[in-house]
């Protein structure tokens, strides 16, 4: 027992020392000052307080107290994980990413991402990511609402609160929101209908997320060992769907348009190169991490926010009931519903303001470039930060205060809101996500009041926001 601890820890601390041997030559003929800072303890770096900032619910900390720190409040440097690293903060830092996105920067994503998720859209360049980002734009765009999805979103939702809430005193909200969301992303990207098949994949994606932000050491008992056989079965399992759909396709029983799937099956680019069935895999892979694990934070915290404002419910409560009372019996939602909900929409902006989907993001230098008066060596990492974005006191008056009124009226300064990214790097499913969580915020609000039963319920990022019991709630269904 005492040899595989001393194993496991010998080569934890061969593969950082490897990445900060690998990233001691970025800087070393540099002759230019590069920001302040510190690489932290040897090894380590500043990891630790990255990780304990993160588990304390306040991620944004690790930056706030470097800038106060270093009194430099455009960039620092700090190391985690073994990589050398610039953090350019506030919205000047998020523009000048954004903006120079495959000239000075490209984007980046820690290995262990990179090995499980594998090449997909998070990492290809230039023409390919152009079409790639087209493809599936077409799908979850805002028309496609219109075109493909909308029927099957709002079926799913009301199907699935019928199911998990009604008869429900008591509901975990975290628990059965996950089972929600996974299901909705099984039948909007590939049709797929039968319970056990979607619980199976769900229970191997579960597994999958928990191993993303991890050390990359692919030793039994480790998370990351585990999330590299779980991404294996998820592989085998969509390989299997993918050639099933192809059959289905050939034979006619199956359409172009008939979910994201075909659409990327029978997609094709001007030289008539189609995706091949790893990519769409990949692809898939990518979506399922980006459409399911945000949206399902996003909901968790929406109704945590919304017990926590009776007010705030009531307002959201009167303009659904209003789009209710205009529809006949049973009909479905359609997009000029959701359009009409315009508290309800400044209401999730300021969830995501507070609880970004994402925490940030990284990019990596091409070349050696000047910023804020510093040299940034090719190589580094770089990072922007939409938790410290958000709750800058530049950005938002009283930040850490819940207001939806933020969202009326006048939007926010350019760079200042990106719960979704920015630039040509921004998220490709927020107008699906958007869409997703006011069509079960319509349902759910139209059927029940709830009430949190543990009020100051702790809440941890890892990596992103999790209310560390999972937001328990009790029920009260609205009288007819």
């Amino acid at each position: 027992m005492i040899q595989s601890i001393m194993y496991i820890f010998i080569l934890i601390i061969s593969y950082v020392l490897w990445n900060v041997y690998r990233n001691q030559k970025f800087g070393r003929n540099v002759k230019t000052n590069i920001p302040p800072g510190s690489f932290g303890w040897p090894l380590i770096g500043e990891t630790l307080s990255l990780r304990r900032a993160a588990l304390d619910g306040v991620p944004e900390r690790f930056i706030n107290e470097r800038i106060e720190k270093h009194g430099s409040p455009m960039v620092f440097k700090t190391s985690v994980f073994g990589n050398r690293m610039a953090v350019l903060c506030g919205s000047a830092g998020n523009k000048f990413l954004f903006a120079n996105e495959n000239k000075l920067v490209a984007v980046w994503w820690p290995p262990q991402l990179r090995e499980l998720i594998g090449k997909s859209l998070f990492k290809i360049h230039g023409d390919e990511a152009k079409w790639t980002r087209k493809v599936i734009m077409a799908y979850l765009g805002p028309d496609a609402f219109v075109n493909h999805y909308g029927a099957t979103m709002d079926v799913v939702t009301r199907q699935h609160i019928e199911m998990h809430w009604k008869g429900k005193e008591e509901v975990n909200v975290f628990q059965t929101v996950k089972l929600y969301t996974f299901e909705l992303v099984c039948r909007v990207f590939m049709s797929l209908k039968e319970p056990d098949h979607i619980a199976k994949l769900g229970a191997l994606f579960n597994i999958f997320l928990k191993g993303l932000f991890v050390l990359p050491i692919n030793l039994p008992g480790t998370r990351f060992y585990r999330a590299i056989k779980a991404t294996s079965m998820i592989r085998t399992e969509l390989t299997e769907v993918i050639k099933a759909r192809r059959v289905a396709l050939a034979q006619g029983d199956a359409s172009s348009s008939q979910d994201l799937l075909s659409h990327l099956l029978t997609s094709s680019d001007e030289n008539g190169r189609c995706f091949t069935d790893m990519e769409i895999v990949n692809l898939i892979l990518a979506l399922l991490f980006a459409g399911h694990e945000s949206t399902t934070v996003t909901i968790v915290f929406l109704m945590k926010r919304l017990s926590e404002h009776p007010h705030v419910y009531d307002k959201v409560l009167k303009e659904q009931l209003e789009i209710c009372n205009a529809k006949e019996p049973g009909e479905l939602l359609k997009l000029e519903d959701l359009r009409k909900m315009r508290y309800s929409s400044s209401v999730l902006s300021e969830v995501w303001r507070l609880i970004p989907p994402g925490f940030g993001g990284f990019r990596e230098a091409l070349v050696d470039f000047e910023y804020g008066g510093y040299t940034i060596p090719k190589g580094w990492k770089l990072h922007w930060s939409a938790s410290s974005t958000h709750k800058d006191e530049a950005n938002f008056e009283d930040p850490t205060r819940f207001d939806p009124s933020r969202f009326e009226g006048a939007t926010p300064s350019p760079f200042t809101f990106l719960p979704f990214g920015g630039g040509p790097r921004m998220c490709l499913g927020n107008e699906f996500s958007r869409f997703d969580i006011l069509v079960f915020l319509h349902n759910i609000i139209t059927n029940f009041k709830w009430d949190l039963l543990i009020p100051n319920e702790k809440i941890y990022w890892d990596p992103l926001a999790t209310p560390s019991k999972g937001l328990p709630i009790r029920l009260h269904p609205h009288q007819v």
